[in-house]
């Protein structure tokens, strides 16, 4: 159960767009815990009063006042936030030791200096760690002092009534436990977003179901697939293009075409596999095998051809692309510790990556394997042989959609 509503969460949010969720959460759980410890302090300022004790009660008013300047100071001139926190360390801690020795020591049973517990995590949150040590060695210090002058305390004590007692302690523990919740369930809010974070990152680099592999704690992943299309595809003459301009208009004209190539791999469920300079390499058939993967392919490299012509470079050039496709045996796998990278091996690939290298502006080639598991779905032009490394003279083709005929 959230103590903060998610409703609250969300209208905060849009009230201060900028803000992200964590600076969201973070500002709640401390206006919150913050107007109900200066309303309890009010509370037992008033309960003393009643009960004849204005020595306690203008303690207590000393802690909820410091508290509430401390909080508009912070929120009104941040860069005062440690200095303000410091003060409230002082009083805060000061007062509750104060209330604590005046009381009788522990013996009196008022549990004032519990709240040495929530002081130095409050201030901690708020302003971090070096601030939070201080009053952390602070509250230990009071403490240590409420141990050594005991015998003094309980001395000449002040007369507490016990009706006030009871209501001073309910109202402590309850405070101490429901903001112990509430800081508790902010870190775990904050453990589950780091996860969902981690999560999306990985999900950014790697396939669903091997992020989900990994994340299961399988060492090392690596699959063999006996039907794969793997394509290429690389902007002609863009090393050239790319060598005198600004770096801000080459990044964004590679986000640009690459993005609408991504929206493109995931209407037709492929898989990208990287990016390698101004080189875009796609996969059908994996991580989750299918049947059509060849059809796939090719009807996302007729897109990508499509789409490259509606692209024109930072100087107004129309930018073209080579594009390449084969088809078979693969193996796959992750490889990295710090950085993962899902890559793809095997003489499929390498035929592929050649199929592009070797082949013609504004065309997509492709071998003979993909010809065969797309003859009569497209239009395939015979090229002359030419020579791939590694593998000798190859027949190859161009694929082109069929031409649509008016009706």
């Amino acid at each position: 159960m959230h103590l903060v509503p998610d409703s609250w969460k969300e209208r905060a949010q849009r009230l201060q767009p900028d803000l992200d969720e964590t600076a969201v959460q973070a500002q709640l759980i401390t206006i919150f815990p913050t107007a109900a410890s200066i309303a309890i302090g009010i509370v037992l300022v008033t309960l003393s009063f009643i009960a004849g004790l204005p020595s306690i009660a203008y303690a207590f008013l000393a802690v909820s006042v410091s508290q509430a300047i401390s909080f508009i100071i912070g929120s009104a001139r941040p860069q005062f936030t440690i200095h303000a926190l410091f003060g409230f360390a002082l009083v805060g801690i000061g007062a509750n030791f104060y209330i604590h020795a005046v009381s009788g020591g522990f013996t009196s049973g008022l549990w004032s200096l519990a709240w040495l517990m929530i002081v130095p995590l409050a201030i901690y949150f708020v302003g971090g760690q070096r601030i939070g040590a201080f009053a952390l060695l602070l509250a230990m210090g009071a403490l240590i002092a409420a141990v050594l002058f005991e015998k003094r305390f309980a001395a000449s004590p002040v007369v507490i009534p016990i009706w006030l007692i009871l209501v001073h302690n309910f109202i402590t523990l309850s405070s101490v436990l429901l903001m112990g919740y509430i800081w508790a369930d902010f870190l775990i809010s904050q453990l589950e977003l780091a996860r969902r974070q981690a999560d999306a990152l990985l999900l950014n680099v790697l396939p669903k179901s091997i992020a989900a592999r990994l994340k299961a704690g399988e060492a090392t992943i690596a699959d063999r697939y006996d039907s794969v299309t793997v394509l290429f595809a690389d902007i002609v003459d863009f090393t050239t293009m790319s060598s005198a301009a600004d770096p801000v208009d080459v990044v964004n004209k590679l986000n640009e075409i690459f993005s609408d190539f991504d929206e493109l791999a995931a209407q037709y469920g492929l898989e990208k596999i990287k990016t390698i300079g101004d080189a875009y390499m796609v996969a059908g058939g994996l991580p989750e095998p299918r049947d059509d993967h060849v059809e796939a392919v090719a009807a996302f490299a007729v897109d990508v051809v499509d789409i490259i012509g509606r692209h024109q470079s930072w100087t107004d050039e129309p930018i073209r692309l080579r594009v390449g496709i084969n088809t078979g045996p693969i193996v796959a796998g992750v490889i990295g510790r710090q950085k993962f990278i899902y890559d793809l091996w095997g003489d499929a690939v390498n035929v592929a990556s050649r199929m592009e290298s070797n082949g013609l502006a504004n065309q997509i080639q492709v071998t003979a394997a993909v010809r065969e598991r797309l003859d009569g779905r497209y239009v395939f032009d015979e090229r002359e042989p030419i020579f791939v490394k590694g593998k000798g003279q190859m027949i190859t083709y161009l694929l082109s959609a069929i031409p649509t005929t008016p009706a």
